[in-house]
C-alpha cells in the first residue's frame, strides 16, 4: 500500500515499492542527454569561448533566443498537455529534466520559471478557454511566462500582499494596481501570473495578465550576486485592465494556488540543485586529477579525497530521496485520476499529498549544493577564486537556492508544522501510537553500546523513534508556544530530513542488492550508505541535543539525553577509509558517474 505524505515516519517501506534512478528508461535518459547536450552546445561552449557569463542587462536577446531554441526541442512544454502542444511528461521525468538543465547555469532559472511557476498555474487551475489561449504559445515560447507573487512588504508572508484588483462596474474587467519584485523573466515576459487581493478580500486571487494589456511598467534589471543571466525586475501595475475571464480558478483561491505551485517548485529546485552539485563535483575531480603538487596529483591527497568522498555521498543520498518522492507524486496523481479527479485536479492532489517531503528536499538539496560548490572552489584554490575558471560563478549562482521557493528557514518550519498538522489536526498520521511503543524499544536497547554494519534498518527505526519522542516532549512542554520556539522547530526539522533521506538511501541500496548490480559499484554504494549513516547519526545527535537543551527546565532533559545517546549510539565504521574508497572510485572515473 502506498504511503501518505509524511507517513514514512511511522511505517516502514519495502524497497520494491520505491523508484530508484537506476530504473530510468532509455527514453528518459535520452531526454536527459538531449538537455545536457543543449546546455553544452548553446551555453557552456559559447561561455568558454567568450570568457564571460550571460548577463540579463546586456544579453536579453540571447536569453530569449535560447528559450526559442529550447522550445524547438520541446523543452518549453514538458509539463503542458499534448492537446495544447506540450509533451505532458510524468512528474519524475520532469525532475530529471531539472537535474539536466542545471548545467545551463542561470538559464536553468529562466526556463525553470517559464515551464514551472510561470505556466503550471494555468495547467493546474486554468479553464479550458484559458488553456487553449495560452498554453500552446507558452510551449513554443511565443509567450514568455513569469510569476509575480512577491512584493516589497510581502515575501515569506505572501498573503499579506497589497496589490489590489478592483472589479469594474460593468463586471467585464478588473483594475490592477500594485508593485511586485524579484520577478524572474520579468524583463521580457509576455504574460504574468499575478497575485492580488480583490477589493478587501482576506486571501489573494490569481490572474493571467498579458503585458500588452497596458498599465505595466518594468524596473531596471536587478544587480545580483549570481544567476546574472536570468532577468529579475520589479513590475509595477498602474490601472492595468485585466479581463474578468483572466481570473484563475475562483476568487480568493490565489493563496492556495501559490502554495501548491511552490510544492512543485521546491522539489524541482531540489533536482536542479543535485544536478548542479554533480556538475561541480565532476569539475573538482577533473581539476584535482590534473593539478600537480609535490610531484603528484592533488587527488591523491587525503584532504582532497575527504571532500570528494563527502560530496559524492551527499549527492547519492539526496537524489535517492528526490526520485523516490517524484514517483510517489506520480502514483498519487494516478490514484486520484482513477478515483474520478480531472487531470488537472489529480496533479494538484499529488503535489499536495507530499508537501512535507517537498519542503524537506528543498532545504536538504540546496544545502548539499552549497556544500559541493564551496568544496569545489576550495579544491581549485586560487584558480577557483578567479573568474577565469568559472567556478566562482557556480558558487555565486548556488546561493539563491537557499532563498527562493521559500527560504530554508521557512521550509524547515513548514515541513515540521505540516507534519504536526496532519498528525494532530487531520489525524492522517498516527504519531501517538508510534510514540507509545518507544519506551519498550528503549528498554530493550539499554545495554546496546554500538551499532554494527548490517543494522541499518534498526538505526533508521531508532532515528524515527528519537524524532517522535523529542517532538512529543517539546509539544507537551511548550504547547501552542512551540510555534514561537523556531530554533527548536528547525532542529527537529533537520532530524526529520535526516530520517527521510537516510531511509531513501537505505531503500535504494536494498533494492540494488536484490537486483544484483555490478559488483564494483555495489561495493561503493554499500560504503556510501555506511558513511552517510555514520554522519547522519552525528548530525542527529547534535540537532536533538540543541532541541532538548533549549527546552525549559523540568522537561525531562536527563532522560531525553540518555535516550539520544542510546538510540543514536556509535556506528562502528571507519569514516576516513570509507571516504577514501568512495573518492578513489570517482577519481578513477574522472567524475560523478552514477
Amino acid at each position: 500500500m502506498m504511503l501518505k505524505g509524511g507517513e514514512f515516519l511511522v511505517k516502514n517501506t519495502e524497497p520494491e515499492s520505491i523508484f530508484i534512478p537506476e530504473e530510468w528508461t532509455e527514453e528518459q535518459l535520452m531526454i536527459r542527454d538531449m538537455v545536457k547536450d543543449f546546455c553544452d552546445q548553446e551555453i557552456l561552449q559559447p561561455m568558454r569561448e567568450s570568457g564571460k557569463e550571460l548577463n540579463a542587462s546586456t544579453d536579453k536577446d540571447k536569453i530569449v533566443e535560447l528559450l526559442h531554441k529550447s522550445a524547438e526541442l520541446g523543452l518549453c512544454g514538458l509539463s503542458i498537455p499534448e492537446e495544447y502542444g506540450g509533451m505532458d511528461l510524468d512528474f519524475n521525468t520532469g525532475l530529471l529534466f531539472g537535474e539536466a538543465i542545471s548545467t545551463g547555469f542561470s538559464f536553468a532559472t529562466t526556463i525553470g520559471a517559464h515551464t514551472s511557476i510561470g505556466s503550471l498555474p494555468i495547467v493546474y487551475y486554468g479553464t479550458e478557454d484559458q488553456k487553449a489561449k495560452y498554453l500552446p504559445k507558452i510551449a513554443t515560447a511565443e509567450y514568455k511566462a513569469s510569476y509575480a507573487l512577491t512584493e516589497p512588504g510581502a515575501g515569506s508572508d505572501a498573503n499579506s500582499g497589497k496589490t489590489k484588483a478592483i472589479p469594474s462596474e460593468d463586471g467585464t474587467h478588473y483594475i490592477l494596481n500594485g508593485q511586485k519584485m524579484w520577478i524572474t523573466n520579468g524583463g521580457f515576459a509576455d504574460i504574468f501570473i499575478v497575485f492580488a487581493k480583490i477589493e478587501d478580500d482576506k486571501n489573494l486571487s490569481a490572474f493571467i495578465v498579458e503585458k500588452n494589456f497596458g498599465g505595466i511598467t518594468l524596473g531596471e534589471e536587478e544587480r545580483k550576486l549570481g544567476i546574472k543571466g536570468s532577468s529579475t525586475v520589479q513590475v509595477f501595475f498602474t490601472d492595468c485592465k485585466v479581463p474578468s475571464e483572466n481570473l484563475l480558478a475562483k476568487r480568493g483561491d490565489g493563496f492556495k494556488i501559490a502554495l501548491n505551485i511552490l510544492n512543485s517548485g521546491r522539489i524541482k529546485l531540489s533536482s536542479g540543485s543535485i544536478g548542479g552539485g554533480k556538475f561541480a563535483l565532476t569539475q573538482a575531480i577533473i581539476y584535482a586529477n590534473e593539478r600537480k603538487q609535490f610531484k603528484k596529483s592533488i587527488s591523491e591527497f587525503g584532504a582532497i579525497k575527504h571532500k570528494i568522498g563527502e560530496m559524492a555521498t551527499q549527492l547519492f543520498a539526496a537524489e535517492s530521496a528526490i526520485y523516490r518522492t517524484g514517483k510517489y507524486i506520480d502514483e498519487k496523481e494516478s490514484i486520484a485520476a482513477q478515483a474520478g479527479a480531472t487531470k488537472s485536479e489529480s496533479k494538484v492532489i499529488g503535489l499536495r499529498e507530499y508537501a512535507v517531503e517537498c519542503a524537506i528536499l528543498k532545504v536538504y538539496c540546496s544545502e548539499v549544493l552549497d556544500y559541493c560548490v564551496d568544496e569545489t572552489l576550495q579544491i581549485f584554490g586560487g584558480m577557483g577564486y578567479s573568474a577565469e575558471a568559472g567556478i566562482e560563478m557556480g558558487y555565486r549562482d548556488a546561493r539563491i537556492t537557499r532563498i527562493y521557493e521559500g527560504t530554508n528557514e521557512i521550509n524547515r518550519m513548514l515541513s515540521f508544522g505540516e507534519l504536526m498538522k496532519r498528525a494532530f489536526q487531520e489525524k492522517e498520521i498516527d504519531l501517538i501510537s508510534a510514540g507509545k511503543k518507544i519506551p519498550t524499544s528503549f528498554v530493550s536497547q539499554l545495554f546496546s553500546s554500538k551499532y554494527h554494519p548490517g543494522e541499518e534498518r534498526k538505526i533508521i527505526d531508532n532515528m524515527k523513534r528519537l524524532f517522535i519522542a523529542v517532538s512529543g516532549i517539546a509539544g507537551k512542554k511548550l504547547g501552542m508556544k512551540m510555534i514561537d520556539e523556531q530554533e527548536i522547530v528547525m532542529s527537529l526539522a533537520d532530524v526529520l530530513a535526516e530520517v527521510y533521506v537516510t531511509e531513501s538511501l537505505f531503500l535504494r541500496v536494498e533494492k540494488l542488492r536484490k537486483q544484483s548490480h555490478e559488483s564494483s559499484k555495489m561495493i561503493i554504494v554499500e560504503q556510501i550508505l555506511q558513511l552517510h549513516i555514520y554522519e547522519s547519526l552525528g548530525r542527529i545527535r547534535i540537532a536533538l541535543g540543541h532541541a532538548v537543551d533549549s527546552l525549559p527546565d523540568g522537561s525531562k532533559q536527563k532522560l531525553q539525553r540518555k535516550m539520544i545517546r542510546r538510540f543514536a549510539r556509535r556506528y562502528t565504521v571507519n569514516p576516513k577509509e570509507l571516504r577514501r574508497n568512495i573518492a578513489n572510485y570517482f577519481i578513477a572515473e574522472s567524475g560523478y558517474t552514477f
